[in-house]
């Protein structure tokens, strides 16, 4: 990983995922959650804010050391317990069964292995615990999946690996999950080739 993956691609994305037009889609996200929390690809911690005052702890994975400094101000400010705990959401360090909820927000599309990804959140969830998701990937749109293969290597040479043709739904059903509720949907203020979302809650059998 080079200087600008390190030290400049952190301090793009948390200005552009700290947008407050982010916001009322965290609020949503992150509506429910209770207990014990793994939030992977935390970030500068911006879902922080959002946590309800049901969670009791979050465990944080998360690679990159400037993402956890940029973190500070929003992790002194709130009062829900965060430690850090892991470095890779392909292969988590904790027992089978060990959270109540996990939480991952536009991490899907950059994580090499997403479905390795998905199937230790459901390993690390207990029967019945909750993921809560929302990602940027494959479009509904054919003429728009167009332009997402298109724009896609350039989105991943510039954006650290992130991918725009992850067909999101699916990755979490074949993962094992039974997802309950589903929002697919195009953000306001994007480009419809990255910014074709799905908000949605699936369950750990």
């Amino acid at each position: 990983m080079g200087v600008y993956e390190r030290r400049v691609l952190p301090r793009i994305i948390n200005v552009l995922c700290g947008s407050r037009a982010h916001d009322p889609l965290r609020r949503r996200v992150c509506a429910g959650l209770a207990g014990d929390v793994i939030e992977i690809g935390f970030g500068s911690g911006c879902n922080v804010p959002f946590y309800p005052a049901a969670v009791t702890m979050v465990s944080a994975v998360e690679p990159a050391d400037v993402s956890w400094a940029l973190a500070g101000r929003r992790l002194a400010a709130s009062g829900v317990r965060v430690q850090r705990s892991g470095l890779d959401g392909q292969s988590l360090p904790f027992a089978d069964d060990s959270f109540d909820a996990a939480l991952s927000t536009w991490t899907l599309c950059t994580i090499p292995d997403a479905a390795a990804a998905l199937r230790e959140l459901r390993r690390v969830l207990k029967p019945g615990g909750s993921l809560h998701f929302i990602e940027h990937g494959l479009a509904p749109d054919e003429r728009v999946r167009r332009w997402q293969r298109r724009l896609d290597p350039l989105e991943q040479r510039l954006l650290g690996g992130c991918t725009l043709t992850r067909p999101i739904a699916g990755l979490v059903t074949d993962a094992g999950f039974t997802i309950s509720e589903l929002d697919v949907f195009y953000q306001q203020g994007s480009p419809k080739f990255s910014g074709a979302a799905s908000l949605g809650v699936a369950i750990s059998e």
